[in-house]
Parts: C-alpha cells; sequence; structure tokens
C-alpha cells in the first residue's frame, strides 16, 4: 500500500510505502500525484520513504514504478529514499544510475533532513 504525504510544496511528490506495494498502488495513488506535480510544468521531487512494515514491491510495481517511468520525460529533479531496509539501499546503489535526477537515501531518523533537501532551490 502506498500513501501520500501532505504538506509538502507542489513540486514535491511525497510517498509512504507499507507492507506489499503492487501495480495497483501505483495507478491509483501515485500516477495522479505525479501528474498534479507534473501540470505545474516544474522538475518534479520525490520523498519515498519506506515505512517499519515495508515488505516488499511486487513485479508489477516495478514496471509501474514513477522513479523509471518519468525516465522518458526527464523530469525527476532529486528523489530522496528514506528507508533502513538493506536490500532497498543495495538496489538504489547498484541501479541508482538508471534513474534520472538526483536520488540520496536516508536513513530513517533522517527523513526531516530528506524533505530539507529535497525542499533546497
Amino acid at each position: 500500500m502506498i500513501q501520500l504525504l501532505d504538506s509538502l510544496p507542489d513540486n514535491v511528490i511525497g510517498l509512504v510505502a507499507h507492507g506489499d506495494v503492487r501495480a495497483a498502488d501505483y495507478r491509483k495513488v501515485v500516477a495522479p500525484a505525479v501528474e498534479r506535480a507534473l501540470a505545474h510544468g516544474e522538475n518534479v521531487r520525490l520523498l519515498y520513504v519506506l515505512g517499519d512494515d515495508f515488505i516488499s514491491f511486487s513485479a508489477g510495481a516495478l514496471r509501474e514504478s514513477p522513479i523509471l517511468g518519468l525516465a522518458r520525460g526527464g523530469r525527476w529533479e532529486r528523489i530522496a529514499v528514506v528507508t533502513d531496509t538493506d536490500w532497498v539501499n543495495l538496489a538504489f546503489k547498484a541501479l541508482g544510475w538508471l534513474i534520472p535526477g538526483e536520488v540520496r537515501r536516508f536513513p530513517s531518523e533522517q527523513q526531516q533532513q530528506a524533505v530539507i533537501w529535497l525542499c533546497e532551490p
């Protein structure tokens, strides 16, 4: 499941992943948020928090991922991934070159620093 975070600037999308993340989560929650952010005409920044109860991404979810899906337009400016999940950190470290824009990983206790980094000019 994915939930949107509120109280972020218009060009920053905040997501929190819980449990198993499926393709339907991206279509129902994430895609509309990305479209709203893109409508402002700015590059998009993403705060992606993997909650303590996060388990995994389904194969369909990985295909629907906005991080890779937005690569066609190159509109990601910054992506902050907040997680203490080791395999996710390793995946972003290994595959970060596939993701357009600047990507930084933050441990859970530094979520506020991730937001500050995303909001910097």
